[in-house]
This record gives structure tokens, C-alpha cells and sequence, in this order.
């Protein structure tokens, strides 16, 4: 339901503010940490600066860091900056008009999950998401390897290779 813009928006959001004590995290190291490519990563980034979310530094002690504090950033603010905010108004269907009066097969169960989406998604901080990644090791990327960096002592299934 979120582009690929905007969960790779979240996940690098969420790892600097986990890294928040370096003032500026570079963009190198954020792509490389979360294979993500740079190119792409940039973009995006770019339209968190743009949003106010992020502030940019050039040079070489450079890179990206958080535009305000992270309790002061929410989920809300991070999908409306990339996707816009249409997952918390729109027709799931995406049938224009839909509504009480005109309701699609969906309506009726997907404006409450919309709703309760929309409450969480405004509560969850990113102040939240950077401590959860911090404290719990959870994961920001599908890589085996960063797995296995917390779990040494896993092995890839089948013999496959990691």
C-alpha cells in the first residue's frame, strides 16, 4: 500500500533518529547500513528536506539529519510527505465518489481500518520507531546479513549462500 519511496523514507528516517548522536548521518552510510541504492535514497531524502522533515549538509562531514525533534515527527508526517495522505482519505478500491451515498464492495470495513490507521499512523512518533530499533535490534532491512550480524549464530537455509 506504501511505495517503495516511502518505506525506504520511513526506514532511513528511522535510523537517523537512531543514530541521532552524529549531527549529520551520512547518506553512504544510510544506503550501505540499509541497502538501499544511493541514487534513490537521495531522491528521497530530498523530498523529506523539502518537506521540512530533514535538513541536508554538503561536504565531507555531510549528509542528512532530523529538521526537528522526533517526537515532533509521526508516521502521519513521514507517508504525507512522500505518498501524500490519500491511504487516510481514499477509496481502498480507488473509485472517485465513493461513499456513504455511493459506497464501494469495501467501504464500510475499509473507513474503519482507515480510520484507526489514520489514529495510529498521527500517535506513532518517530521518537517510538528510533527507540524499538535501538533497544529491540528489530530490523530495518530484508538482508539476511543484517539478521545474522545480530544472530551470529544463524545459518541460511538449504546451504543457500548468505
Amino acid at each position: 500500500m506504501l511505495s517503495k519511496s516511502c518505506i525506504y523514507g520511513i526506514q532511513a528516517t528511522i535510523y537517523v533518529a537512531a543514530n541521532a548522536s552524529q549531527e549529520f548521518v551520512p547518506i553512504s552510510q544510510i544506503a550501505s547500513e540499509l541497502k538501499i541504492s544511493f541514487h534513490f535514497l537521495t531522491k528521497v531524502l530530498q523530498q523529506l528536506t523539502q518537506e521540512g522533515l530533514m535538513n541536508s549538509y554538503r561536504g565531507p562531514k555531510g549528509g542528512v539529519a532530523l529538521a526537528k525533534p522526533a517526537t515532533e515527527i509521526t508516521l502521519y508526517d513521514l507517508i504525507g510527505a512522500i505518498d501524500g495522505t490519500s491511504i487516510f482519505t481514499e477509496c481502498m478500491l480507488g473509485l472517485p465518489g465513493c461513499g456513504i451515498a455511493e459506497p464501494c464492495p469495501a467501504h464500510e470495513h475499509w473507513t474503519k481500518i482507515r480510520n484507526e490507521l489514520t489514529v495510529i499512523a498521527r500517535r506513532l512518533t518517530l521518537e517510538t520507531m528510533a527507540k524499538k530499533a535501538g533497544e529491540l535490534n528489530v530490523r530495518l532491512t530484508d538482508e539476511f546479513r543484517y539478521a545474522q550480524r545480530l544472530f551470529p549464530s544463524i545459518k541460511p537455509i538449504n546451504g543457500a549462500q548468505a
